[in-house]
């Protein structure tokens, strides 16, 4: 059975090698979008997180949030946190260096959501066409998608 871990721990941890921001709840870590990076190379390097799980992304009416699930396959412990980034200028840093696992699930999130992944080695649309106008996961999004109206 997997573990989680302690991320109240985890967030002292971070706070005091990056500064204040990062905060913890019984199930995850809020990190803040300046140091995502930083943090993630933190968790890898030093707590042996060795597996990108998985990103995904949430809109809500004033901000989006990415979602990460890391593993440490050698301790058998998943971690979870979140990214809130603004909706005016969505764009975290790319997490592609670090985990090759990452690359082609932030493409699909900046092609569908907008989001951009700054630092990214590749970042361009994976689902849909190049000249695809707007977001289709976006909850505001009123274009047209196989002749249906949204």
């Amino acid at each position: 059975m997997t573990t989680t871990i302690d991320y109240k721990d985890l967030a002292v941890r971070l706070q005091e090698q990056f500064g204040e921001g990062f905060t913890a709840s019984t199930d995850c870590l809020e990190v803040p979008p300046n140091l995502v990076a930083k943090a993630a190379e933190y968790i890898k390097n030093m707590l042996d997180f060795n597996y990108f799980d998985m990103v995904t992304a949430a809109d809500y009416p004033d901000r989006f949030e990415l979602i990460y699930r890391l593993q440490s396959l050698s301790h058998n412990v998943l971690a979870t946190f979140k990214v809130i980034c603004s909706r005016e200028n969505p764009s975290v840093p790319s997490l592609a260096n670090l985990w090759l696992g990452a690359s082609l699930q932030e493409r699909e999130i900046y092609d569908l959501f907008g989001i951009e992944f700054s630092g990214h080695p590749n970042l361009k649309r994976i689902v849909l066409w190049d000249d695809f106008e707007g977001y289709p996961l976006r909850k505001d999004f009123k274009g047209k998608v196989y002749g249906t109206a949204n």
